[in-house]
Order: C-alpha cells, then structure tokens, then sequence
C-alpha cells in the first residue's frame, strides 16, 4: 500500500485520544561521512485519556525495534506502527535506520564538491519527520523534544535548542541539547557538517550564522547585513506582537542542496544559494531581507502559536508572509518592500486566483497529501495581501492589539480561524464573520473600474465585492510627470459605491491607490490607452506598480497585447526610481518577449528591453542588473559583443552572456571550458551545464535532460536556472520529445518531497513547441498525480496555455 497520508479524521481521534509529554531522540550521525545511513532512537512518553485504546505511531524509516512500555510492537505497516492496549501513561521506545538520505524525505545529505566535506540537513514540514525517526507527526501533538546527537568530531552540530552539552568520544561527540519548548515535531531540526561559524550578541540575543566552510568567505562578507537584519526583524515583531523571542539563542544554517528556507524554532535553515559569490544586487538584497524575516515571523505564527490542522495552514504562511513586508517597510532599509511584493507575489496570486488551481484560502483539507498542495500562491502572496487588507480594514492600532492577545492567549498552544477572529474582533469592535467568509472562505478576485457621469464618480465591482477599504488616487500633469491631488479611501460593501473628494480636472485616477486590497482593477474604453501610456509618469514604486500589474493582468486575460504590456513594463523600467522593483520590471518585460509575443514579434520586443538595458548600464547604481537583463535579451551580436566588453573581470556576467550566446547558435563549447577552469566557484560546473542546456543541439538536450530530470544530479536551488536554458524559443524541433517525456515523468514527480515535487513539476513544464491539444493532455496527465504536483501542474499549464493564446498559436 506503501506510506500512507494521515488524515484529519485520524489526526483529530489520535489527538482526542493521547498527549504527548515528551520526546527524547538519540540520533546518530557517524556512518555518514562514508555511508548514507542516520539511526535514530525516538523515546515518546504520552498518556492515553482511554486505558485499552488502540492508536499508532508513524514511521516510515526503517525499523529496527519497538517496544511499548517494554513489550514488543508489531513490524511498521504503511509508515505505521501500531499501538495496541494503551496504558494511561505510556513509553514508546523505536530505534530506526534511514538509509535513503541524498534523495529522500525528511533528512538529506550533501557533498560539497569544493572540498569533499560533508553536511546533513533535516527538514520536516509538512510531515516528514517520520521519515527520520518515530513520531506523532501532526500539529496539533506539541510537546517538548530533548535531541543527544552523536558526530563526527569535526563537526558542528545545530538544534532549536542551541547551547549543546559536547561530550568527546572515541573519533566522535556527543551534543545534548536542552529541552525545546513545546514543538510540533515539523518545527525541530538537526543540521551538522564542518561549518563555518560567525556569532554576535545583540540586545540579550546570541545570534549565530553557519556555512558550509567553502562558503566562509562569502558568510563573513554578509555577516553584518544578516545580523542587522535579524537584530531589526527580533526587534519590531516582539514590539508588534508584544511578546519578545522568548529564547536567548538564535541560529542561522545556510545548508547546500537545500529549497528555500525553513522556520525551525530558533534555528532556521537557508539554501546557501542565499549567499551568493557573485555581489548581490538591490533585489537580491531584498528577498534576502524578506525570507529573513517570513522565516523569523514564523516564531510566533507557527512554532510559538500552532494551526490545529493544516486547513489553517494560511495561520501560519499567509501571516508570515505578510508580516516579512510590514517588518521590512517599517524596520530596515527596505522601504520598498510592499512594491517588490506587488510586483513579484502578488501579479502570480492575481493569475493563479483566476484559474483552475484557484482555492480558499482557508479550505477543508482530507489528508497531509493535500495539505502539501497549497503552499501556493493563494496561501502565500494572496493571503499576506488579504492580511494587508485586514490591516487595513480594522485599523492598525487595532491590529496590534488583537495579535497581541491572540499570542498572550494561545502561546505554545495550537489555534484555529476562529481563534485569531475572536480576537481581531474583541480589538476592533468590528463583526468580522462577514469579512472572513468572503475573503478566506471564497476563491476568487474582485475586479473594480471606474464610471464617471459629469462630476459623479461611482466605483464598480463586476460582481458582489467582499468588503474591503481601498483608495483612488488622482493626479494631474505636471510636465512629463504626473502628482497626486487627492487620495479617497472608499469602504466597498455593494457592487457600486460613489467617490467623494476627487477633484473634477484629474488626467488620471487609479483604483487601489496604494495597493491596500486584493483585487484586479481595469480602466473604462476611454481611459485604456491612456493607461499605458502614462503609468511610467506616476510618482511612486507602488502607484506605478498598481498600473503596470493592471497591464500585466491584461496581458494575462486577453485584454492586451505582448506589444503593449512590453512597451509599458519597459517604459516603467527606464523611469523608475525604486532599486528593489528595477529588477522585477526587467523579468517581467524579458518574459514578455521571450514567453509572450508572437515569434514575429519577438526580436523586436526583446531589442526594445535589451536597448533600455544598455541605458541604464549608465547607472552606476544599476549597472550590474542592467547587464544581467541585457544577457538574457541580446538580440544582435553588437549587444554580446558590448555585454562581454562591460563584464571586464565579472565571472558571473560571462556566465550569463554564454548562455545568450549559446542559446543563438554559437560556438562556446571551448570558451565554456575555458571560463569553468578559470572560475573559483565549485558549483561552476552547474553553470556549464545551463550553457550546454541552452545549445540548439540534439545530443546535448539529451544529456541535459538526463542528468536534470532522469538522474537528478542538478541541486535543487539550480533546477530553475538550468531548465529556463533548456526550454528556450526557436528550438521547436529539438524541444518537442521533452515535452512528451516531461509527460511521462509526471507520476514521479513528486519523489523526494514537497519541496522538489513542486520544483520540479512547475519548472520543467515544456514552454516551447507545444500547442493547446498538449495542455490538454498535461491537465489529464495531473489526474492521476499526487496533490501537490496535480496543483501545481494545474496552474502552470493554465498559465502557459495564456502565453499560447497571446502568441496566437491557441485554438
């Protein structure tokens, strides 16, 4: 049958029917220099509210022995094992092996190719600590965890504890960890390898940061933003939610072969794709900032305050994300934040919401399986966005207020919707029943236009609106640019509502204003063009956002060419004043040309983006992007020539341009070599390999697919980067046997976890020679996938069916 998903119906009987007091987990480490397996001990005490009952464990790691209160266990079945004639206190004693550790759940080991070192990472969520060792593995079964880790004795081991006991063994140490508060078991870790370390004390927190040691260069060069941003982000939320990160201890693991970041309590763990050789650029700098401080906010909302079940997983997710732009805006240098949002998050949320992937945020969820499908954008910029909404929509002193009940009444606890409604409600004096139904309750946006009738001005929503506070901005020419005159903040509660306080004589008004609710916004016929033409005049990072995202949905609906959103996006990147958003505008007018335009269309559109490029390379401020965008959009050998001369001593930049060059039918096969024996960067050959990804050759498709898809020796973090060179236009005939072979792969997909199954489901998706009959077929290839990768292959093949209609090749 193989492991089975828990449901919720079992979660809510196991969790009326046991609690658990404690965990004591022995975990050793040392085969894994040399092998590939971790064992485990996993010592649970819990009572039972019903002496006799029957319940089970989960473990999908292999198991060695299990005894409950001393007597022999049955062997695990399905991830399973059973726990037959419960005591009213228990003790559950389970030694398991996992050998599975390069491409499994759970726990990963990785080989640093710089140096030979090895580093382990475990990572749980959503339930994958059964994988490693035997658990009660649901939210809602908190309980402290006390980790003894046994290592090699060069390495450095990390818990959410910190402040390890270290014992020396024999070619080995043994680190004993303190209690952790009560954790569900998704919230602990164990990271260890010869790390490079970097610690510093700030206001009563000792922060630590850990590298792999070919990284140490790179770790010590970023040290003082990451500290600065962790002493800012500590500060603001324990002020905000008026509770202080009740641990003295803070650590920070940037691991290799690692997807993105996780919120173990007190112990986050990064990619260290975040540390990037290359100097990072302003929107580097940015999500860096951000992913710092969703991954911090999740100390309150997830680890401190627990959701009951994953149908509440928004409690966690959407507020962490919501919460890593107010932190940012309101308490470090990145003021931009909620424009960068706007422009990265929030236009996927408005596709995704309109298509067939679409869902509540706040769902029924039947079993852990589909829970992992909606770590998505509905959950993630769409609910950050909806609490931006809320914010606004209470009042921010009365948002506070509420957070800070909701964490004095529920730390350490587990919650549900209700829970955080009750007390948003208790702050504000507002009935919020309405409020959550329609937002958290229904999928879909709302969209809002503007009817004007002499001096009357009614705002329109094409369907019954949720209610919701938004703002219509007006502004006036003033030269080549255009000011604000007025700003009207208008509660929405009927389909039309009427404007007051805009003056007569405004060349433009702009719905959502400041972009404080979600919804898309359209300008009437006799305002369409005028749009276009004038969002690159407006004044702000946001107002100008607000426009180009309405073009940008457009774009996306129909309602406007690949020439017109390219002209726009472009004209908004050579006028804007924002360094966080200058590279955001740069992807999204790329994408324009390459994924969007008719094949006639394409060269001159992306000659159009590469010419701004080589423009703002002027900017010594923006030189670095504006290469990067020119490396992607060179058109002619001029530019290739221009970019190579302008990269000078930069590895990364001749990286980049060979993957141009090489996408375009030339010769860099030796000059690729070359470079690669030259660059100090041990991942280089990855990078090698994007320029073999990208050659119009049929031999060398073939190896790339091989070693991307069938072998998967491409790490995580480069999967995108080496697919975006392999799917590229004009490589029709060489491209259309991966694209039935990308269907063949798709019952696999989901192998190693949720994290790679949605990698790889949305970024191996054919972008080229495929036509609607093939999204077609994707859509009935989901059926009968794993939830996670049917959701994400949903919405990925809704969105390049979209790219199909505006090249004009749909039916």
């Amino acid at each position: 049958m193989g492991i089975r998903s828990l449901t919720r119906t079992e979660a809510e009987r196991r969790a009326a029917l046991v609690a658990v007091e404690r965990y004591d987990v022995d975990v050793d480490l040392t085969a894994l220099p040399d092998g590939p397996e971790v064992r485990c001990v996993s010592t649970v005490a819990f009572t039972c509210r019903e002496p006799g009952a029957e319940t089970f464990v989960d473990c999908a790691a292999r198991v060695l022995s299990a005894t409950l209160n001393g007597v022999g266990l049955a062997p695990a079945e399905d991830g399973r094992i059973r726990l037959p004639g419960l005591a009213e206190h228990n003790v559950l004693r389970v030694e398991s092996v996992q050998a599975d550790t390069t491409a499994g759940e759970g726990v990963h080991k990785a080989t640093d190719p710089a140096d030979g070192e090895v580093y382990v990472w475990m990572s749980f969520e959503p339930d994958e600590a059964r994988f490693v060792w035997a658990c009660f593995d649901q939210p809602d079964l908190k309980a402290p965890h006390a980790f003894t880790v046994t290592a090699p004795s060069a390495w450095t081991v990390t818990s959410n504890s910190g402040d390890a006991r270290v014992e020396e063994l024999d070619e080995a140490r043994r680190w004993t960890f303190p209690d952790t508060p009560p954790l569900s078991v998704y919230n602990t870790v164990i990271n260890a390898g010869p790390f490079h370390e970097v610690r510093r004390e700030v206001d009563g927190h000792n922060l630590g940061l850990y590298s792999r040691s070919s990284l140490a260069e790179v770790l010590e060069r970023d040290a003082d933003e990451i500290f600065t941003l962790t002493h800012q982000g500590l500060a603001f939320y324990a002020e905000a939610f008026a509770m202080p990160f009740p641990q003295r201890r803070y650590d920070q693991v940037f691991m290799p072969e690692f997807g993105g970041a996780m919120e173990n309590y007190g112990c986050v763990t990064w990619s260290d794709a975040f540390l990037r050789r290359a100097a990072p650029t302003p929107a580097e700098h940015g999500l860096l900032a951000r992913v710092l401080l969703h991954e911090m906010a999740h100390m309150w909302f997830g680890n401190i305050v627990t959701m009951r079940w994953w149908d509440d997983l928004w409690l966690n997710e959407a507020f962490a994300e919501f919460a890593c732009h107010w932190a940012a805006e309101r308490a470090t240098r990145h003021t931009d934040a909620w424009a960068s949002h706007l422009m990265i998050g929030k236009i996927s949320a408005y596709l995704s919401d309109q298509g067939p992937a679409s869902h509540p945020i706040h769902q029924p969820i039947h079993d852990v399986a589909q829970a992992a499908s909606i770590f998505d954008n509905i959950t993630y910029p769409k609910g950050a966005s909806v609490l931006q909404q809320l914010k606004t929509y209470v009042g921010e002193d009365h948002f506070r207020t509420g957070m800070a009940a909701y964490f004095a009444r529920h730390a350490w606890g587990n919650t549900t919707l209700q829970d955080l409604i009750n007390s948003l409600s208790e702050a504000s004096g507002r009935d919020l029943d309405t409020w959550r139904t329609a937002w958290l309750e229904t999928a879909g946006t709302d969209r809002f236009t503007l009817e004007r009738d002499g001096d009357t001005i009614t705002l329109v929503a094409a369907a019954d609106p949720r209610p919701q506070v938004l703002a219509v901005g007006a502004y006036a020419r003033n030269g080549d640019a255009l000011e604000r005159r007025a700003l009207v903040r208008v509660e929405v509660t009927e389909p039309r509502t009427t404007v007051t306080g805009l003056p007569s004589d405004a060349d433009v008004l702009l719905i959502n204003d400041d972009d404080l609710t979600f919804a898309t916004t359209r300008p009437d016929p006799t305002t369409r063009d005028a749009l276009f033409r004038t969002a690159a005049q407006l004044p702000t990072a946001v107002s100008r956002g607000v426009a180009a995202a309405t073009v940008w949905d457009m774009l996306t609906t129909g309602e406007a060419t690949a020439a017109e959103a390219g002209r726009c996006l472009t004209s908004v990147l050579t006028a804007e004043t924002s360094d966080a958003v200058i590279e955001p505008y740069l992807t999204l007018a790329a994408n324009v040309s390459e994924l969007w335009a008719p094949p006639a269309e394409r060269a001159e559109l992306s000659a159009a983006v590469a010419a701004a490029c080589r423009d703002l390379a002027g900017d010594p401020g923006r030189r670095q992007v504006a290469l990067r965008g020119l490396a992607r959009t060179a058109t002619t050998p001029d530019d290739l020539a221009w970019l190579r001369e302008q990269a000078g001593d930069d590895v990364d930049l001749h990286w980049r341009a060979l993957i141009r060059e090489a996408e375009l039918g030339g010769d860099v096969t030796a000059e690729s070599d070359r470079l690669l024996a030259r660059d100090p960067d041990p991942d280089a050959w990855l990078r090698a390999l994007t320029v073999r990804a990208a050659l119009p050759d049929a031999a060398t498709k073939a190896e790339v697919w091989q070693q991307l898809v069938v072998d998967r020796t491409v790490p995580i973090n480069s999967v995108g980067l080496v697919a975006a060179a392999f799917w590229r236009p004009g490589q029709d005939e060489l491209l259309a046997p991966y694209a039935e072979r990308y269907l063949e792969a798709v019952p696999k997909l989901h192998q190693g976890g949720m994290i790679l199954a949605m990698s790889y489901t949305h970024r191996l998706f054919p972008l080229h020679a495929i036509d609607p009959t093939y999204i077609e077929r994707a859509r009935d290839a989901s059926r009968e996938a794993v939830p996670v990768v049917r959701l994400t292959l949903l919405e990925r093949s809704d969105e390049v069916s979209r790219m199909l209609r505006a090249r004009g090749t749909s039916a």
